[in-house]
């Protein structure tokens, strides 16, 4: 199963960072690759978020669930149900020495077998790219934020 990690450093406290994490219906606002992001159910600590994302001219749609620790300034997703056979990773923030190290992780499985050895390459490298172009919009938003 590929797994990608990618992290970014960004010059925010993380406590300026996780509120911008959280509001994942907000990511298309400022993520082009993001068609939608729909809050289905909000309980407690976790969100059940419904995602339509383009990916290179294929629309991939995805639910996960969200899981927040506000504590730690931590979050978690899975999807429930989807395009993938497996879809889970989790964000984490550490603070540096200027602000944040922004880390997104995701574990995948196309769900292929047959085809898995000769997709998975591609597939990870497609993940990796549009997960650091996630992690970029963060930034830029956090940056406009902020100045």
């Amino acid at each position: 199963m590929p797994y990608v990690e990618v992290a970014l450093p960004v010059k925010a406290k993380p406590e300026e960072v996780y509120p911008i994490l959280k509001e994942m219906d907000k990511y298309p606002d400022f993520m082009d690759d993001l068609k939608s992001v729909e809050i289905i159910d909000r309980k407690g600590n976790t969100t059940l978020t419904r995602w339509v994302s383009n990916v290179d001219g294929r629309i991939i749609k995805w639910t996960e669930l969200d899981t927040f620790d506000d504590e730690n300034l931590h979050i978690t997703y899975k999807q429930t149900e989807g395009d993938l056979k497996k879809f889970e990773g989790e964000w984490i923030l550490t603070p540096i020495e200027d602000g944040t190290e922004i880390k997104l992780t995701v574990d995948f499985e196309f769900g292929i077998p047959m085809i898995a050895g000769l997709l998975n390459p591609i597939l990870k490298k497609k993940v990796r790219e549009n997960s650091m172009s996630m992690l970029q919009a963060i930034k830029n938003r956090l940056e406009k934020q902020l100045n």
